[in-house]
């Protein structure tokens, strides 16, 4: 599948997700996302809503938070007015992301946002967690033709599936589900990768990993389970706080993990039982049959004489049943490897 030139069956696609870590600043979103691209981000995903696209400005108990997050005692319209992208900035920003060689896309939280970004032909969609049993949007969302990249975090089996489905009654088949742990930070006991592989055996798709744990621990993993897209909150500095600072990862923090997820999927490598020309020469520590001590000519081969060791010069140790009792053809000194043609 390709993500703009992206070929995920190559590559994990890493995705620095900025979100709300721009501080209302265009010149800090600029530098977050000049920083993601020095730090080897494939790519960079904004979020395009508004308090008003997202929620309504109400402050009773339904829309004040109150669940043991980071942002418990804020009502949703306050928190999204603080974290959202401004509309005007997506030509710029994701101008300026492909100026410097970046993917950028983002997630849509409403068909007016879905039709915004088509403006910009972005190469692909974000369904976040919470909006997975929106299926009216991802219908939407799913008839613009592009990858559409959905975040399980809250959903069930059944309604991972409805989600699934709903893009396939589009004719969208490009879907890549992505296992996520909707707890901000998350904790690493809590990410149940195996998940992700079920994900890919129960639905035929391609699978990833939205990741809000500390560190780069559970991305590596996900890498050797099988993620082809891995994305992760990125800040420029945490100095600059806001709704997602705690949770994100800094640059010097997102380049270990593109270095570690290129290491751990480069290890990956292939099934492979070749024996290359390095392998063979390793071979030569290997444990074989060794004369150990002098013997005369006709002398009988015992335990005591002939030993499995190292190197590997001799014959294969699985031979020795077939040497014991047997007589040597001639005289042969310790530390000679055994041969056929010394054994009568």
């Amino acid at each position: 599948m390709l993500i703009d030139k992206f070929d995920i069956s190559k590559k994990v696609l890493i995705i620095a997700e900025m979100s709300a870590n721009h501080g209302h600043d265009i010149t800090i979103a600029k530098d977050t996302i000049k920083a993601a691209k020095e730090a080897g981000a494939d790519a960079i995903k904004l979020q395009t809503y508004t308090a008003d696209t997202i929620t309504i400005n109400c402050d009773n108990e339904y829309f004040r938070l109150d669940q043991g997050t980071i942002w418990d005692g804020r009502t949703l319209y306050d928190l999204y007015q603080e974290a959202y992208t401004p509309w005007e900035w997506h030509e710029e920003l994701i101008d300026y992301a492909y100026e410097l060689g970046l993917i950028c896309f983002s997630s849509p939280f409403d068909q007016s946002a879905v039709d915004f970004l088509e403006k910009f032909d972005v190469p692909a969609y974000k369904v976040a967690s919470f909006e997975i049993t929106d299926l009216p949007l991802i219908e939407y969302i799913a008839s613009k033709g592009k990858p559409i990249i959905i975040s399980t975090g809250i959903a069930t089996l059944g309604e991972i599936d409805d989600a699934v489905q709903a893009c396939k009654r589009i004719g969208n088949d490009q879907v890549i589900l992505l296992k996520c742990t909707s707890a901000y930070p998350a904790k690493i006991e809590d990410a149940n990768l195996l998940t992700m592989q079920n994900l890919k055996e129960t639905f035929n798709v391609e699978v990833g990993l939205s990741d809000h744990t500390l560190g780069v621990t559970v991305p590596i993993v996900s890498v050797a389970l099988g993620a082809r897209v891995i994305e992760k909150h990125f800040i420029l500095d945490k100095s600059i706080g806001g709704p997602d600072a705690s949770f994100s990862m800094d640059k010097e923090e997102f380049k270990l993990l593109v270095d570690s997820v290129r290491d751990a999927e480069e290890s990956l490598g292939t099934v492979n039982y070749e024996l290359t020309e390095k392998k063979i020469k390793s071979r030569e520590f290997s444990r074989s049959l060794f004369v150990v001590e002098d013997i005369k000519e006709g002398e009988v081969f015992t335990n005591g004489n002939v030993r499995s060791i190292r190197p590997g010069y001799g014959l294969k140790p699985q031979h020795i049943k077939f040497v014991l009792g047997k007589k040597a053809r001639q005289d042969i000194l310790k530390g000679t490897p055994l041969s056929w043609d010394i054994i009568m």
